[in-house]
């Protein structure tokens, strides 16, 4: 099984002057992100925070946390990731919830007086980290005194923030071994593995697209570094910057989710600009396979579309090429194969295996999960496995809308929206969408006496709550939100509702116009 810190290791192997990190038309080397990493890793020594420390990286796309990540993984640390996609009050009360030893930061989110005191409030230790620069930033416990998390029962190489399926934003603890077992799990899948003869950071470069603070896009950055690979890391997508990148570096293989992949085709990229890809991957959320096809009938490029989670630490099913031309036109709509070392199976609300091709619960089996083999975790997805070992995704078990690969829980967008002065109360669901897959929609009913609020004041006002991908696309207002006899929001009831609004604000438009 490969190792992420030997792995790791064998980057100081690499030229200091060898390319390491492009970011628009700047190129970082081995020797800047080296030189960062071992002064993160000294000032972190300095604090205490040695091996089994856990420590707070605010996961921009920029070069400082590929550094962070190095220094903190390469040295046997735990990563907390933090999402500066959020805003700052809920970054700062996520901060104060993992409570890690100490904090990585820019030094402009440190300048955030609710960041900073919530640090000092959880008496964590702070650097402000740019370019080579590593500052200390709050002074409680710069004193030696040593900090790790040696009583858990496994230790844990990244902690990830994610939105949970059945309850508000919770920590996925990633152990050492289901983060190995996952690297190893893809390159037996893909056959790619380590430079075993290929001097470290030499070789095709590689494309990170995500947000790395997203699974997706730490997962790319994860594989490159274990692989000691150059990347190209977009501080976000633009089809210009995606397309630049692709004609410079010519990969064999790059990814795109699917709000990308329409962008992509609705830009009318050239196909000589993507003439080196052989293959797109894609798996951030679901894939429609008419939009797989359209992209492959326009470039001539198969899209390979995997499946997994962050509970997971990755991939744990998917397409490869040669399983693509072989059994695509008969299995399309499949997310792929059990990859190596991943067992899959289908059970019923009673706990009973379903034979194949039956629909249910979907269970997985696999060190990824950070159980042992023949252990089951249950996970919130229906499927089904067919005769020939393919998984279908038939739908979600809970209320979860997954945007663009983001997940987006329906209750704290209601939440968000209870607290405005005039809302009585609020519910979310789900609406089908080509680019994203889901997109939140709010319907809102207003305190009586409460004169109705605009759709953009409400959106603005979301904006101060909530996390950009969680604000809804579209803010209905209804004089009483339909219930049942149970007093639960009548889902089938509200969505008619919502139609009816439609079809009167199109009949309100003047024709011809």
């Amino acid at each position: 099984m490969t190792t992420i810190r030997g792995a790791l290791a064998r980057l100081w192997e690499a030229d200091d002057d060898a390319a390491m990190i492009q970011q628009g038309e700047t190129w970082f080397t081995w020797g800047q992100v080296r030189v960062l990493a071992e002064s993160l890793d000294a000032a972190l020594i300095g604090a205490g925070c040695h091996a089994g420390s856990r420590i707070g990286v605010v996961l921009d796309n920029r070069m400082e946390s590929i550094a962070a990540v190095v220094a903190l993984l390469g040295n046997g640390r735990t990563v907390i990731t933090l999402n500066p996609m959020q805003p700052v009050t809920r970054l700062s009360n996520d901060m104060t919830g993992a409570h890690p030893d100490a904090v990585l930061a820019s030094a402009e989110m440190w300048s955030e007086p609710v960041f900073r005191a919530a640090a000092e409030a959880g008496g964590m230790i702070g650097f402000a980290v740019d370019g080579a620069e590593v500052v200390a930033t709050t002074d409680p416990a710069l004193d030696g005194t040593a900090r790790s998390n040696d009583a858990v029962a496994e230790p844990v190489g990244v902690e990830m923030f994610t939105s949970g399926t059945t309850g508000p934003p919770k920590r996925i603890p990633l152990t050492w071994r289901q983060l190995e077992a996952a690297l190893t799990a893809v390159h037996g899948h893909t056959g790619a593995a380590g430079p075993a003869d290929r001097k470290p950071l030499t070789g095709r470069v590689a494309l990170v697209t995500l947000p790395i603070v997203h699974i997706g896009g730490l997962w790319g950055v994860l594989q490159n570094l274990a692989e000691a690979r150059p990347f190209v890391m977009l501080p976000r997508f633009t089809v210009e910057g995606w397309c630049t990148a692709v004609r410079e570096h010519q990969p064999k293989i790059a990814g795109l989710p699917p709000a990308a992949m329409r962008a992509v085709i609705s830009a009318d990229v050239p196909a000589a600009d993507l003439a080196s890809l052989r293959a797109i991957t894609a798996g951030t959320t679901f894939v429609n396979p008419d939009l797989a096809d359209e992209f492959t009938a326009k470039y001539g490029i198969p899209v390979l579309i995997m499946y997994g989670a962050t509970e997971f630490a990755g991939a744990i099913a998917g397409w490869t090429k040669p399983m693509h031309a072989q059994w695509w036109a008969e299995k399309r709509g499949s997310v792929g194969r059990a990859m190596p070392g991943v067992e899959l199976r289908v059970v019923g609300d009673d706990g009973s295996v379903r034979p194949l091709g039956e629909s249910g619960r979907l269970e997985v089996s696999s060190s990824q999960t950070g159980t042992g083999k023949g252990d089951w975790v249950r996970t919130s997805d229906l499927g089904h496995v067919d005769e020939d070992g393919f998984l279908y995704i038939d739908g979600r078990a809970d209320d979860t809308i997954i945007r663009g690969g983001f997940k987006v829980h329906p209750e704290t967008v209601a939440e968000a929206l209870r607290a405005h002065d005039a809302v009585l109360d609020a519910t979310v669901y789900g609406r089908d969408d080509e680019r994203l897959g889901k997109v939140p929609v709010a319907v809102v009913e207003f305190l009586n006496g409460s004169g109705p609020v605009a759709e953009d004041e409400l959106k603005a006002f979301c904006r101060g709550q909530l996390t950009a991908y969680e604000i809804p696309v579209r803010i209905y207002s209804v004089p009483e939100l339909p219930r049942s006899v149970s007093l639960k929001v009548d889902r089938r009831r509200l969505i008619e509702m919502v139609s009816e609004i439609d079809e009167a604000a199109t009949a309100a438009v003047p024709s011809g116009r």
